[in-house]
């Protein structure tokens, strides 16, 4: 959730998060670590970081490029990556892929010499996404 970034932002720690909102210590990090949230604890959140509750509870995951630890990925990896900066972007090229892949099968011709292509790359392109989950390169 964006709630250890913006905490982080601020450079507080969980317990002054805590302090600050009126909330106890578990509940921050129950919240941090991905867990629901009531409604009052997502304003009392809101009030103290000054932003709507909407911003805490939409989940941006986008790859910080300029890191070290995407720079010690593999270079096939951050390659593959190139034009993408968020998730969402690299699973709609992989789903593109197979879209494209139905679309040559059914349209152009099943034996036509693009459609295995189409259908590898949608493949590789989620084996990418599934090796980016794996290492956690989504913040």
């Amino acid at each position: 959730m964006i709630v250890k970034k913006l905490r982080l932002e601020r450079n507080w720690s969980q317990e002054q998060l805590a302090e600050l909102c009126g909330l106890n210590v578990r509940t921050i990090q129950r919240v941090e670590s991905g867990n629901k949230a009531s409604i009052e604890t997502l304003n009392s959140l809101a009030s103290v970081f000054e932003v709507d509750v909407s911003t805490l509870t939409e989940e941006v995951t986008v790859i910080d490029k300029n890191s070290e630890d995407w720079k010690g990925l593999p270079l096939w990896f951050r390659l593959s990556l190139a034009g993408s900066r968020s998730k969402r972007s690299a699973i709609v090229a992989e789903l593109a892929m197979v879209l494209l892949g139905f679309v040559s099968w059914l349209m152009i011709d099943p034996n036509a010499f693009i459609t295995p292509f189409i259908f590898l790359f949608a493949y590789v392109m989620s084996w990418v996404n599934r090796y980016g989950d794996k290492k956690k390169v989504w913040s």
